[in-house]
Parts: C-alpha cells; sequence; structure tokens
C-alpha cells in the first residue's frame, strides 16, 4: 500500500487561504474605505458618536490597517496566533455592526457573509496547521 505525503497539499491549501485573506483584507481596506468611502462605514463610525469630518478620517485609517493587516497572512499565513487574532476580530466586527448599524445585516452581500467567509477560511486554516505539526 502505498501513502501519499500530505504536506505538499497543506502547503498548497495554506497559501491559498493566506493569499485569499490578504486580498480581501486588501480590497475591503481600499475600496470601501480609502477609494471610495462608503457612506455605510462613515455612518457606524458617526454611531458611535463622532462626527462626520473625523468619522470620514476614521473610515481611511481603519481601511489602512486592514490593508496592513492584509499584508500579514502573506508574511506569517502559518501562524495560529494570526489566524486566532482574525477569528476574533471578524467575530468583533461583526458584533460591531449588530450593535452600530444592523439594518447592514439585512442587504445583499452583508457584513454576517463576508464575516463569516473570512473567519472560517482561519478556522481551516488552524485546522491544517495542527494537523501538518501531529
Amino acid at each position: 500500500m502505498r501513502f501519499v505525503n500530505p504536506k505538499p497539499v497543506f502547503n498548497q491549501v495554506l497559501c491559498s487561504i493566506g493569499l485569499s485573506l490578504a486580498m480581501l483584507w486588501f480590497y475591503q481596506g481600499l475600496i470601501p474605505k480609502i477609494l471610495f468611502q462608503s457612506p455605510a462605514e462613515i455612518t457606524i463610525w458617526q454611531n458611535m458618536g463622532f462626527e462626520l469630518a473625523f468619522a470620514k478620517t476614521l473610515v481611511g485609517f481603519s481601511g489602512g490597517c486592514e490593508m496592513l493587516w492584509g499584508v500579514c497572512f502573506l508574511k506569517w499565513n502559518r501562524s495560529i496566533l494570526l489566524h486566532g487574532l482574525n477569528i476574533m476580530g471578524l467575530a468583533g466586527l461583526l458584533l460591531l455592526i449588530v450593535l452600530t448599524a444592523p439594518l447592514q445585516l439585512t442587504a445583499a452581500f452583508n457584513p454576517v457573509v463576508m464575516n463569516i467567509a473570512m473567519l472560517m477560511l482561519s478556522v481551516v486554516a488552524i485546522q491544517l496547521i495542527w494537523q501538518e505539526q501531529a
């Protein structure tokens, strides 16, 4: 009986997950926060008590942070800590939307879809890393 070494498969899948998360975070930071400043993003900050001008600044800043976070997945895609923080952060961001802008949860392509999909990519990555280390 011939056994196949799963390591190359793990490597490919982990690289795909890291690249996917990097691209998604980069897009989420650049398009709706920096280039086009989505009104929904601005509203979230305003609902937390910030004036319009400062809310726009915070949207841009958060976009930059998201882009940097995406870069982390290119560099450290095998980090259980990074994926764990991603899971907690995405769950926290989803809770923030529930509390500050619950109507966004009823729109097409809403945060529930994106956050859970990205969160699950990190769950799968952690499972693969653990399996690889076993």
